[in-house]
């Protein structure tokens, strides 16, 4: 019976990351060897003990266990080839991959991050596995409390809600205590109350610390007076790594330590914080992290990681880190950009000058549009210098495709001038919403011959010239005049090369709503618009006809405020 119980305990750990499931185990148990439900509570304590056993080794030796006894129960799982837009990953098994983005809340995400969401969550569509969100919020001196809420909106926004699970680290103390605690209690991390100075000094000539050779006992009541009784800096956790590697980074790095300043989600209940590169290891087990995808300036850290995951006996995710990519010409600093914020410098995050999602999002670009630019650029360790105009040129392209079919157009005229046309026709123009789906429908302008045109418009039409009000008619200005000429597009089309002169859009003289326009450099330009435009939605994108794409962001009785997209 020993020997059915023990292949099961060691099947489900090594299903479970090395934690077996006992009442799991129980019912394996009992479906090979029904005639055990005489004494099932005998039985559960025997599994109990048996999985409170296997828990400690690590997961390798579990392996070998299981082969040894029952290799029947090892089946190999084999890479599935998936279609896909991005390179495939080593490993990567369709339905099991699970990846995360795991920012500090010191703000929103602005470009840069948005590569990172979009190619970990691209990913994740593709192996139609996991994608997390993981807050990691362990050094309290670095946190802008809005930065929770933006992070998780901009995070579900990039991925069409496609973030599975959000988890904040500092909700998740309690965890990484316990796992510190079986480090000491292990042997294998130690309290250093060495100066830091010292410490360094010594590390760095490969020599251990006096603290390195105090024996677990010690330690253990070390580690407890670090909650209470060690001022900050008088004592941090160090995990016993190899103290003459050849990276100095790698020798017995600190794994937790001591800050007294208040976290805006703990107060003052917690004074012990992890070092990131503790907690990360720690929830990527966890949270059944299968591949790290991040910047290779990680890739030191991600060592790390490895040697505390190989303390419990961990298997490691797979790491895949890309290249640096250098947005020049663009403000990317968090800090500094809060900064200027503080200062009234920009009106918030939204301010459309900056590179920051909530920003973007403001002026109408699409979450798409950024995924398919992290398609674009994809996943490789070679260093990139994204200028800020092949930027723009690519993530507008890229949104331009995805909001064409549904942009209606509309007229749109700025710092207007009224003109009359002599002899215009009285007539109702009627236009298409979409020039490209008619099945959209019309919209009709009232029009007597009376026009207001942009004033950009007026001081450029030449003299003589044939010039045609879009869609309405064909005009001449003779002595200051405008002339009615014709109705006919045809016969602008035809006119001799240096008698044509410029299409320009126009609005009847009437009662027509006030429009507002927000430029990307925050200026405004002001005029009328369309009657139609009454009919649009807050959020609603159009194009305002041979000008430019923008977003209608707030709508008030006859007055519209929209902000400039891109061309």
């Amino acid at each position: 019976m020993k020997e059915i119980i023990l292949k099961y305990v060691l099947k489900n750990a090594l299903d479970f990351n090395g934690k077996a499931n006992s009442k799991v185990v129980l019912g394996q148990v009992l479906r090979e060897k029904p005639e055990l439900k005489k004494d099932v509570p005998k039985l559960l304590k025997e599994i109990e003990n048996m999985v409170a056993e296997i828990a400690q080794l690590p997961l390798p030796e579990i392996k070998k266990q299981l082969k040894k006894i029952a290799p029947e129960l090892l089946k190999e799982e084999k890479e599935e080839q998936v279609e896909g837009p991005l390179k495939p990953l080593p490993n990567a098994i369709k339905g099991k991959f699970v990846t995360r983005i795991a920012p500090s809340p010191s703000g929103p995400f602005h470009i840069g991050h948005a590569y990172g969401v979009s190619l970990n969550y691209e990913y994740a569509k593709m192996y139609k596995g996991k994608f997390i969100l993981r807050i990691e919020d362990t050094n309290p001196e670095n946190i802008y409390p809005p930065a929770y809420e933006l992070l998780e909106d901009d995070a579900n926004w990039l991925t069409n809600n496609g973030v599975a699970e959000v988890f904040v680290q500092s909700s998740r103390l309690g965890i990484y205590y316990d796992y510190a605690e079986k480090l000491v209690q292990m042997g294998k991390a130690y309290v250093c109350t060495c100066e830091a100075e010292k410490w360094t000094e010594q590390k760095n000539q490969a020599i251990p610390c006096p603290c390195r050779s105090i024996n677990v006992k010690e330690n253990i009541l070390r580690y407890a007076k670090m909650f209470n009784e060690y001022a900050e800096g008088e004592a941090v956790l160090r995990l016993k790594t190899d103290i003459k590697d050849k990276n100095p980074a790698m020798r017995d790095f600190a794994i937790m330590r001591i800050v007294e300043h208040v976290h805006p989600k703990t107060g003052k209940t917690q004074r012990m914080w992890p070092l990131m590169l503790f907690s990360v290891a720690i929830d990527d087990h966890e949270m059944g992290i299968t591949h790290v995808l991040n910047g290779k300036d990680h890739a030191d850290n991600a060592k790390k990681e490895m040697l505390v995951m190989d303390c419990f006996g961990w298997k490691h995710p797979e790491y895949k880190h890309w290249g640096r990519i250098n947005f020049e010409g663009f403000e990317l600093s968090t800090t500094q950009t809060r900064r200027a914020i503080e200062q009234n410098e920009y009106a918030g995050w939204d301010d459309i000058r900056l590179p920051f999602l909530p920003a973007l999002r403001k002026r109408g670009y699409q979450a798409e549009a950024f995924r398919k630019f992290a398609i674009e650029i994809g996943l490789s360790l070679n260093d990139k210098t994204v200028s800020i105009e092949e930027f723009w040129k690519m993530i507008n392209a890229f949104n331009k495709d995805i909001i064409e079919p549904n942009a209606d157009r509309y007229f749109f005229v700025d710092n207007p001038v009224e003109v009359s046309v002599i002899g215009a026709p009285k007539k109702e123009v009627e236009l298409d919403l979409h020039p490209n789906f008619p099945q959209k429908g019309k919209r009709k302008i009232s029009v007597k011959g009376e026009v207001h045109i942009a004033e950009s418009d007026f001081k450029r039409l030449g003299k003589g010239k044939i010039h045609r009000l879009m869609d309405y008619c064909n005009i001449k200005i003779s002595n200051g005049k405008w002339k009615f000429v014709s109705e006919d597009y045809e016969d602008y089309k035809n006119a001799a090369e240096n008698e044509k002169g410029f299409i320009i859009h126009w609005l009847p003289v009437t009662k027509l709503p006030a429009v507002e326009v927000v430029l990307e450099d925050n200026s405004t330009v002001s005029g009328w618009g369309e009657k139609d435009m009454l009919n649009l939605k807050e959020g609603d994108l159009v194009q305002l006809e041979r000008r430019y794409y923008a977003r209608l962001d707030k709508k008030e009785k006859d007055k519209l405020r929209f902000y400039y997209l891109h061309q």
